[in-house]
């Protein structure tokens, strides 16, 4: 495994972190999501991202529980608030209110003293900038957050944030979590250039499109027992079919055999050419799919692959 420094920040975490999202607490079982974080963390994963929104809770409980075994000093937990919790008015933003008991659920569901990072999942329109915060600054004094971080937020958003924190002397976000593959590339015209001068890295989710670039969708075809067959995200799986996309990916796919790398692989490696990229989160539901996907940290893409690349995604 390979380690980044996230942002300006000492903290240092794996290439390839391990996701929860539509997996733990939720499609794998419990016994088979503790092998294969357990694995995780055997192969060098330091780097475990979960939400509270996870299945309300469940994929915290699940991750937390199966790395109960390490050092607790040894490896990075993240969780998140925004999304609704409940059915109240105050169940979902970033209020002080929410994101106080939202991070507090979770370190008692987690059964932990503290999260090494806390992101606002979403931007909150409807609450001030500084109350948010304000609010994650008291928890990092208090020893219940190590570093801030935001998800999915703007160019203008990440800047704001940052002019805020300078502006009241509050910790500072370190860390932007956004979507980012070879489909998706939106944050390099400023997220990452924005990022980059202010001092945040990008630990960035969806790096295989949901599978998309795995070569699972081959010919447009959504098997059985794939994400794209989970109610989820099947309508965005078959958008992408229907727009024309996956004869790009099949394109890729082609590119990755002749290089004798595995498809998945070349993707992950893709993202990781990007340095503002400290880590990219990877799904798995086995201990063979982590297996695979970390070995992506040992390539490297060529200037003419990259090129080729590009070529096929015009």
């Amino acid at each position: 495994m390979k380690y980044r420094r996230l942002g300006n920040s000492g903290l240092k975490v794996s290439e390839i972190s391990l996701g929860s999202w539509l997996t733990y607490g939720k499609s794998v079982e419990d016994d088979l999501a503790t092998e294969t974080i357990r694995r995780a963390y055997e192969l060098g994963v330091n780097s475990f991202d979960s939400a509270n929104v996870y299945e309300q809770g469940e994929g915290e409980i699940v991750m937390s529980k199966a790395l109960k075994v390490f050092p607790r000093d040894s490896y990075v937990i993240t969780t998140k608030a925004f999304w609704p919790m409940g059915d109240g008015p105050n169940d979902k933003g970033l209020s002080r209110k929410h994101v106080f008991e939202q991070l507090h659920g979770s370190l008692k569901r987690m059964e932990l003293d503290y999260v090494d990072i806390f992101y606002c999942h979403r931007y909150d329109p409807e609450t001030p900038v500084e109350e948010t915060l304000r609010t994650i600054d008291d928890f990092i004094r208090q020893g219940k957050v190590l570093y801030a971080g935001v998800s999915e937020w703007t160019a203008a958003q990440i800047r704001e944030a940052i002019s805020v924190a300078d502006r009241y002397l509050l910790d500072r976000i370190v860390v932007n979590q956004p979507a980012y593959n070879m489909i998706t590339r939106y944050i390099e015209d400023e997220v990452i250039p924005v990022s980059s001068e202010l001092g945040v890295g990008q630990i960035v989710f969806s790096p295989l499109a949901q599978g998309v670039l795995s070569g699972k969708y081959r010919g447009g075809r959504i098997p059985e027992g794939s994400r794209g067959a989970n109610p989820e995200i099947n309508q965005w799986v078959k958008e992408m079919i229907a727009s024309g996309v996956i004869a790009k990916v099949d394109a890729l796919e082609d590119l990755a055999n002749e290089l004798g790398i595995p498809f998945a692989q070349m993707a992950l490696a893709w993202n990781l050419r990007q340095s503002n990229v400290a880590s990219v989160i990877a799904g798995a539901s086995r201990p063979e799919q982590i297996e695979e996907n970390v070995k992506a940290v040992d390539v490297k893409l060529d200037q003419a692959t990259l090129d080729k690349i590009e070529e096929i995604l015009s």
